[in-house]
């Protein structure tokens, strides 16, 4: 982890299996410059949770960027897991961060992993699926629906006929009922009128 959160040097390396990231930096693919989703991912081994002052001044720090999600994945094993309750609520209840203990580098190297998978995969993030927006004659249909006795097929005639909720409302009785019927249509000018 570096020192200083504003010194750190992004530079492009290529990927390789067997390449080994120094301690405190991070490696960038440019697909990911400029995007939305700001992820902050801080990993805190073993000695970090021993010796916490440092790494809860670095945390701080890093609650001050703007609009940056972080989860701090500490490393918590036989001989740190006596540290791990006072960093958790450091982290969670003081910060508004997310931690999660994880036993060593291979599952976070699996977390991060999957954290880029899942953001890459449209359908699979609900987050950043673009919004359909909703169908207008559903939602009429759905508000007729909700008079009391008045099912879909009625609701859909009356839709059919008067053409929107405005027109309905102002229909006499009469019409109402050579569309649904007396009994539905004195249900549907009650609930308008009432």
């Amino acid at each position: 982890m570096a020192d200083n959160w504003q010194d750190l040097q992004c530079t492009e390396t290529p990927e390789k299996a067997c390449m080994r990231v120094p301690c405190g930096h991070l490696v960038v693919s440019t697909k990911w410059r400029n995007s939305d989703t700001q992820i902050g991912v801080v990993y805190a081994t073993e000695a970090d949770l021993v010796s916490q002052a440092s790494l809860r001044r670095k945390l701080a720090k890093l609650r001050k960027a703007n609009q940056v999600q972080v989860l701090v994945l500490a490393e918590k094993t036989g001989t740190s897991g006596q540290y791990f309750l006072p960093l958790q609520k450091y982290v969670a209840l003081e910060l508004g961060f997310t931690i999660t203990p994880i036993p060593g580098q291979i599952e976070a190297a699996g977390i991060l992993t999957q954290m880029v998978l899942t953001e890459s995969k449209l359908e699979s993030n609900p987050f950043r699926k673009r919004r359909r927006p909703p169908n207008l004659d559903e939602m009429l249909l759905s508000t007729l629906q909700s008079i009391p006795k008045l099912g879909a097929v009625k609701a859909r005639k009356l839709l059919e006929r008067f053409k929107s909720l405005k027109a309905i409302q102002a229909a006499t009785v009469e019409e109402l009922t050579s569309v649904v019927g007396k009994a539905s249509a004195e249900n549907v000018w009650t609930f308008l009128y009432s």
